[in-house]
C-alpha cells in the first residue's frame, strides 16, 4: 500500500472508530508494521490533522474534522455502486432514480483512473423480480418518518381481514421483493410491521407523534434483541 493511501486509511479508520485505536490495531487493520503507524501518525498531525493521543494508550480524532467527501478508494467505489445498483432494482421510483444519479455524480466526480470502477464494475446487484404492486407512495412514507407524522393506513392482512388504523413509521425495511413500513401501532399500542404491498390507502396527517424517529428505531432495535435475540446491526 502507497504511504500517501495508509495515511488516508488511517484517518478512515480513526473517524469510524468509537474508541482509543492503539497501534497495534491499526498496524492489524493495514496490514503494516506498528513502526509505520507511529511514523504516519506523526505525519498526520505534522499536516494539522486533530489527532489526539499516544503510543500504548491509542489514538483517536477530534470531532468536526472532515476531508473532501469522494477522496474514496476503489473498494468504497464499487461498495457505493453496488448498494445504489440495489437501490436503484427494489427501491421506491425516487429513490431507484436518485440511485441511478448518484451513480453518475461518483463516475464525474471521482479522478479518471477510478472512473472504470464505476463505469464497469466487477461487482453487480441482480435486478428484483417479481416485485409486488403497491397502491401507496413510498416517498409519502419516508417523507412521514422524516416529519414525524402519523398516518392512517387502511390495512388488509394475510387473511384478507381489513383494518383502519393510525400508526407512527419510523422506518422502511426492504425484502427481497415487498418492501414493510416498520411503525408503532396506536389501536395495538405495539410496534407492527405492514407489508406495502397489503396497505390499501395510506393518508399522512398533520399530527406530529410525540417520540423522534430515532428513538422509536433504537426502542425497534432493543426489542428484536430481547424478544428474537436479533443483534444490533
Amino acid at each position: 500500500m502507497r504511504r500517501a493511501d495508509r495515511l488516508f486509511q488511517i484517518v478512515q479508520l480513526l473517524r469510524r472508530s468509537g474508541k482509543p485505536l492503539t497501534a497495534d490495531r491499526i498496524a492489524t487493520e493495514l496490514e503494516t508494521s506498528k513502526r509505520s503507524v507511529y511514523r504516519d501518525i506523526a505525519a498526520l498531525m505534522a499536516q494539522r490533522v486533530p489527532i489526539r493521543g499516544e503510543a500504548g494508550i491509542g489514538y483517536v480524532l477530534d470531532s468536526g474534522f472532515d476531508m473532501p467527501p469522494l477522496m474514496l478508494t476503489s473498494d468504497e467505489i464499487e461498495a457505493a455502486v453496488l448498494g445504489a445498483q440495489w437501490v436503484a432494482g427494489r427501491g421506491d421510483p425516487a429513490l431507484a432514480r436518485a440511485a441511478r444519479d448518484l451513480i453518475a455524480k461518483i463516475a464525474a466526480t471521482v479522478p479518471e483512473r477510478l472512473r472504470p470502477v464505476v463505469l464497469e464494475p466487477a461487482v453487480a446487484s441482480v435486478g428484483g423480480w417479481n416485485v409486488l404492486p403497491e397502491a401507496i407512495d413510498m416517498a409519502d412514507i419516508r417523507g412521514a418518518i422524516h416529519g414525524a407524522r402519523k398516518v392512517a393506513l387502511h390495512y388488509r392482512d394475510e387473511r384478507e381481514v381489513e383494518t383502519r388504523r393510525t400508526v407512527w413509521p419510523f422506518q422502511v425495511a426492504y425484502r427481497e421483493t415487498t418492501r414493510i413500513v416498520v411503525a408503532w401501532c396506536e389501536t395495538r399500542d405495539d410496534f407492527r410491521m405492514f407489508r406495502a404491498d397489503r396497505v390499501l390507502t395510506a393518508e399522512v396527517l398533520e399530527d406530529r407523534y410525540p417520540a423522534r424517529p430515532a428513538a422509536l428505531r433504537a426502542r425497534w432495535r432493543a426489542y428484536l434483541r430481547d424478544q428474537y435475540g436479533v443483534p444490533d446491526q
